[in-house]
């Protein structure tokens, strides 16, 4: 997807158009695919995707480093949406500045930019036939190469594989040198015919083309490069030892005065670095101090919010109270409970007197009968004693 989208690019033409205006290096072919760098990845999207909605003839506002990501996400995709395309996937795929959902994006986008721009994919244009009988003509010549050199080599082993004889080789000399004067004299008077001549030249020209291989195996030609740079870098260091020797003591002289220089320094600020040292160790304890009495603060701050809350909660049942306190219509039940009171304890009274004053009369009629049934016993024995 990350290369379809990457020659859809190329063909609206974004290195002239959006990474000059940006000043931004081309994209490679797995830029949106892999993360690298989420902060450069997201801007270039952003970038991109403004620029592929203004191509496909939407106005768009070109985001800047401090938009809010989210903003420029959502336009994005009501841009996408706005085209027709499906939106499946949360926003938040893309702040990541990669993966499927930014090729997605991007891949759609450049899609309709190129509607836009008028742009329509041609039928692929085919080679002829001649360019393949040219192939397969090129192909053979490297088959007759080829073996030609299969041939050599074998030819090269048994001429390695068999002893040389030096009176042979003088006669065949001998014979190969009167053959060659011969033909000499052959050559001083032509009987070719030029036509058949050109006809022969078409015929074996296909098969002259030759492509000399270097063969890497060939150690000789490798001992030889080895001796070549060794004199060369023999040569070239008979005239740079000199210069390297001088540079040598210039840097060796250099660091011997940069060592006494140190020594130096280090002899004149020795009061100055004891004294760091001290302020230092001084800090340290103010450090700690500082994080113990820091220690306590947070103690006493808990102790005191929770006092806080204690008169807080104090002050609210007070103020409750004087509240109820103020209030008149207590007092005035108060007043109505003790005239009622009142009112019951008269009629109390008043009944307690009529009690007891039939408890008097109930009494005294008591007291009455009980002495007149005295007198009515006592006057018969009376009579009973006289007679």
């Amino acid at each position: 997807l990350m290369e379809d989208l990457l020659d859809k690019l190329k063909l609206l033409s974004y290195e002239e158009e959006a990474l000059r205006r940006h000043n931004m290096r081309p994209l490679s072919r797995h830029y949106f695919a892999l993360p690298t760098n989420p902060g450069e990845q997201f801007f270039m999207f952003c970038a991109l995707a403004a620029w592929l909605i203004t191509k496909a003839g939407r106005p768009f506002e070109q985001p800047q480093e401090c938009d809010d990501p989210n903003a420029v996400i959502s336009n994005v995709l009501s841009e996408l949406r706005s085209f027709g395309r499906p939106v499946d996937f949360p926003p938040s795929k893309l702040k990541a500045g990669c993966g499927e959902q930014v090729c997605y994006v991007l891949d759609c986008l450049a899609e309709e930019a190129l509607k836009h721009t008028g742009f329509s994919w041609k039928r692929p244009a085919y080679p002829t036939e001649e360019l393949e009988e040219e192939e397969i003509t090129e192909d053979d010549a490297e088959l007759t190469l080829n073996k030609l050199e299969e041939d050599v080599a074998v030819e090269e082993s048994d001429n390695e594989e068999n002893y040389i004889d030096l009176n042979v080789l003088k006669a065949q000399t001998y014979r190969s040198d009167m053959n060659e004067t011969a033909k000499q004299e052959e050559i001083l008077q032509s009987t070719t015919d030029a036509a058949e001549w050109n006809l022969e030249v078409e015929r074996v020209l296909p098969q002259l083309k030759v492509t000399v291989r270097t063969d890497n195996k060939d150690w000789r030609i490798h001992v030889d490069q080895m001796h070549q740079h060794k004199d060369g870098i023999d040569s070239s260091l008979k005239e740079t030892r000199g210069y390297l020797d001088k540079l040598h003591n210039e840097i060796s002289r250099t660091l011997e005065k940069i060592n006494s220089r140190e020594k130096y320094i280090n002899n004149q600020l020795e009061h100055l670095v004891q004294e760091y040292r001290s302020a230092q160790a001084l800090l340290s304890e103010a450090k700690e101090k500082y994080q113990e009495g820091s220690g306590g603060v947070t103690e006493r701050s808990r102790v005191l919010s929770e006092i806080t809350e204690v008169l807080e909660k104090v002050k609210q049942e007070t103020e409750e109270k004087g509240s109820s306190m103020t209030d008149g219509a207590p007092l005035v039940k108060i007043k109505q409970a003790l005239t009622k009171l009142k009112q019951e304890t008269t009629q109390m009274d008043i009944q307690i007197g009529v009690m007891e004053h039939t408890l008097l009369q109930s009494k005294l009629k008591e007291k009455s009968n009980m002495t007149r049934d005295m007198h009515a016993t006592m006057i018969p024995e009376a009579t009973v004693g006289a007679y």
